[in-house]
Order: C-alpha cells, then sequence, then structure tokens
C-alpha cells in the first residue's frame, strides 16, 4: 500500500518512518537510514533552551540541512516562549519540518517537565503545541505515548489539542511513561488516539520487523509505522518493512552489501566527529552490526574486540569477520 499522506508540501514516500533516538540518530547515522527510503528520518532531540544559547552539541544534532530530505528536527522543553524561538532557530538551520517530543520517558527530561511529562499537564502540553506552530512557518509533527501512567491514558485528548493547533501527523508510542521500555509495547491502544483524530497517526513501539510492522498497524488501524531501537545494527530492516507495508519490490542485501553500509556508516561518523569522539560514539553502532552479523563465533569478544579498537583498519578488518566476508571483499 503506497504513501498518499503528505506534511505540508512533503509527500511522503513510505508509511515506514524512522524514529527520532537520543545519542542514536545523529546525521551520520540519519544518512545511512536515509538510503532505505523510509517516509521521514527524524533528528536526536534539541533542547529548546540549549539550541537558543547557540551550544555547539546541540546544534550538531540538528545538522542535516542538504544532507537529509526533508530533514526533521525533534525539539524538547517546557517553556513555550523557548519552543517558539527553538522552532525559528530549527527553521533557520534548515528544518523543513518540525516534531514535537512529548514521549521521552527519561528522567533527566521528565523532572525537567519535558518530554512525557507534558502528558500530565495538557493545558501545557497545548500552549508548547500552540507556541512551536506560531514559531515556524514550517510543518508540524508531535511524537508522543498513550499517556503518563495507567491512569492517565489521555493520547486522544492530546492528539485533539494538537489537531486542532495544526498539527499534521501524530506518532504515537504504544506504552505510558511509566512503563518506560517495559514489558510489550501495545499497539492496539494505538488504535483509540487513530479513531480520535482524522490526521495521519503513526504506531511506535517493538517493530522488530517486517511482520512486526504489519501487526502493529492491523493492530492500531494506524496509516503508517515508526521504527526505532531496531534500526540499531540492522538499518536495511526499514526495506523490509517497506516491502511489507509499502508493497516494494526489494532484493535481499547481501553480506558484502551489509558490511560496506556499516563500514560507510563508522567512516562517517569519524568524519562528522573526528577520530577520538568518532571512535567513542560509533562504539554503540559497531557493537550492533555484530549482534546482527552472520558471525557464529563468539560475539561478545569480537564486540569487545572492535569496541576497543582505536585503529580505523582494525575496526573494517573486525566488521568484515561480523558479516564473514574476506578483508579482501570489503576492500574492493
Amino acid at each position: 500500500m503506497k504513501s498518499n499522506i503528505s506534511i505540508g508540501n512533503y509527500k511522503l514516500t513510505s508509511r515506514v518512518l524512522a524514529a527520532p533516538m537520543s545519542g542514536v540518530t545523529d546525521l551520520p547515522f540519519r544518512k545511512v537510514l536515509q538510503k532505505f527510503g523510509p517516509g521521514l528520518v527524524v533528528s536526536e532531540m534539541v533542547a529548546s533552551e540549549t539550541l537558543l544559547k547557540g551550544d555547539e552539541e546541540t546544534e550538531a544534532r540538528a545538522a542535516g540541512k542538504g544532507d537529509i530530505d526533508p530533514l526533521v528536527i525533534q525539539l524538547v522543553g517546557r517553556e513555550p516562549e523557548w519552543m517558539a524561538h527553538g522552532a525559528q532557530m530549527a527553521q533557520n538551520a534548515g528544518a523543513d519540518i518540525i516534531d514535537i517530543n512529548m514521549g521521552c520517558p527519561a528522567r533527566k527530561v521528565t523532572t525537567g517537565l519535558s518530554g512525557s511529562a507534558l502528558m500530565k499537564d495538557p493545558d501545557r502540553a497545548a500552549d508548547i503545541i500552540y507556541a512551536v506552530i506560531s514559531g515556524t512557518s514550517k510543518p508540524v509533527t508531535l511524537k508522543m505515548r498513550l499517556g503518563w501512567d495507567d491512569n492517565m491514558l489521555n493520547a486522544p485528548e492530546i492528539a485533539n489539542i494538537a489537531q486542532g493547533a495544526g498539527v499534521e501527523l501524530l506518532v504515537v508510542h504504544g506504552r505510558t511513561r511509566c512503563q518506560f521500555y517495559k514489558g510489550h509495547a501495545d499497539w492496539g491502544a494505538v488504535a483509540e488516539t487513530k479513531k480520535s483524530v482524522s490526521i495521519p497517526v503513526f504506531v511506535n513501539g517493538d517493530i522488530k520487523n517486517a511482520a512486526d510492522a504489519h501487526n502493529a498497524m492491523s493492530s492500531s488501524n494506524c496509516d503508517g509505522v515508526m521504527l526505532g531501537r531496531s534500526l540499531v545494527g540492522r538499518p536495511w530492516s526499514i526495506l523490509e518493512a517497506r516491502a511489507r507495508i509499502d508493497g516494494v519490490k526489494i532484493a535481499e542485501l547481501s553480506n558484502s552489501e551489509k558490511c560496506r553500509i556499516a563500514i560507510d556508516h563508522y567512516n562517517e561518523t569519524i568524519a562528522f566527529y573526528g577520530e577520538q569522539k568518532g571512535l567513542r560514539i560509533a562504539r554503540k553502532h559497531l557493537a550492533g552490526y555484530v549482534e546482527h552479523g552472520p558471525f557464529d563465533g563468539n560475539k561478545d569478544r569480537l564486540k569487545s574486540e572492535i569496541c576497543q579498537s582505536i585503529n580505523p583498519a582494525m575496526v573494517m578488518d573486525l566488521l568484515a569477520r561480523a558479516f564473514n566476508i574476506s578483508c579482501a571483499e570489503h576492500a574492493a
């Protein structure tokens, strides 16, 4: 089923989206993900307050102008005024779409009354949504959870507020904030939000493969899916999900092609951050590629080796081992 969904002037080319993940969806990884044709690839969450202060690390999270199309920058914050100014700054940085974070469950975010904590305060949530929309001429989307806890399952209420303010697309993670990532995402519960609004709603949470993508859409009756943590070490799972959801034909990637993707990702990370910082940041992805590669030896030992290596050539050789290919193949 091909996408007929538009956000502003952007027609989504796929019903499969790539989620914002703090410390994960930096520019190098978003460039990798974009190759597999998701409808949107969303940045790491960008704190509006630190963006306003010109923090270099925050600006790096918002990077992507000229590389990611459309560029979606996710903003997080608790003050409507900061969020309005942050939206304008994100637009100035090249954002084509602004996403509002009302889903992050991390304590360092929720203790500041940001992220999913906003679901406890619908009035403040409304103020922030209206502020962001007033601060930018770009289309606005919103990501949230089912609610704060089992006693406050108010995603449909927030969805109606968002739709009334002009938000053009919603993503709902099928857990409450108090669940964090425990148990399994309740895709069926997202159906209540989908029924409550007319704008597109996408389901998120525990979608690890094409079968999960199909089941999540069927259970929630949503317009599409958003893949998250399962992309680490398996960015090509977007293609697999697209084959099931969008009906596109795909050829299975060879181990050599997967290894080349991993090596290109590693090189992009080093180029973006510099060698010292890049080596550190790349580790989570390197470990993911080893974990999901076909190597049938001691994966824990191989992960330890690759994450401790400070020699780029050695890292590439170890990635070749993870994908059961020769050094000559990955050098080709």
